[in-house]
């Protein structure tokens, strides 16, 4: 049956392991499995994939279900033998990338939850505002300390980063995470023309 890939085009988890397919290959070698739900409502998440109820999900013959968009990756990117994690020194960096948009996401998700899913008399708006901070001191380090890696060769965090960027556009746009990081937006106004990248856009919010 081969793998697996519970999937939705709105996540920006599950996007990152579609870039890395495109990148690597792959994506002729893996089936998609519509997926839906959110925290209050299961939908059809993969709950006997993945006993947290998120996606992306791999299903794969010879083992139980992958799951964490970073476990997938690495387990991916070790089929094709891309090397987009690279070797140490450098790894250490590119898995810092990956851990920093992961948590951008993570946040930027969450404000989506507290508007789409709390009613509005229980909405707690400094609460929002702290994930906001998060996702901003991350991009100031971004803008400061990660664009010569940024600039360098392909890797996991540039994929990451990228995908978490692309998120903000989609979901916060009206944030302007490029006010004040000239060099940030520059990267990935090229990073976003990758094929890979174009393929991968979610639908219009």
């Amino acid at each position: 049956m081969g793998l697996r890939l519970y999937h939705s085009p709105t996540s920006p988890f599950v996007r990152k392991v579609m870039v890395l397919l495109h990148e690597t290959g792959q994506l002729s070698q893996v089936s998609l499995i519509a997926a839906v739900g959110t925290p209050v409502d299961a939908g059809s998440m993969p709950l006997a994939q993945n006993p947290l109820g998120k996606i992306p999900a791999l299903e794969r013959d010879d083992g139980p279900a992958l799951y964490d968009s970073r476990v997938i990756c690495r387990y991916l990117d070790g089929l094709a033998g891309a090397g987009l994690y690279p070797e140490a020194p450098r790894l250490w960096d590119s898995l810092t990338l990956e851990a920093t948009a992961d948590g951008m996401l993570e946040a930027a998700v969450l404000m989506v939850y507290e508007t789409r899913l709390r009613p509005e008399d229980k909405q707690f708006a400094p609460w929002v505002d702290g994930q906001w901070a998060k996702i901003d001191r991350a991009l100031d380090a971004l803008e400061s300390r990660w664009i010569d890696h940024l600039g360098g060769a392909l890797d996991i965090g540039q994929i990451a980063i990228g995908c978490a960027l692309g998120y903000l556009d989609f979901r916060h746009s009206a944030r302007d995470w490029r006010a004040r990081r000239p060099d940030l937006a520059a990267w990935e106004a090229g990073f976003s023309g990758r094929a890979s990248m174009l393929a991968t856009q979610p639908p219009a919010a």
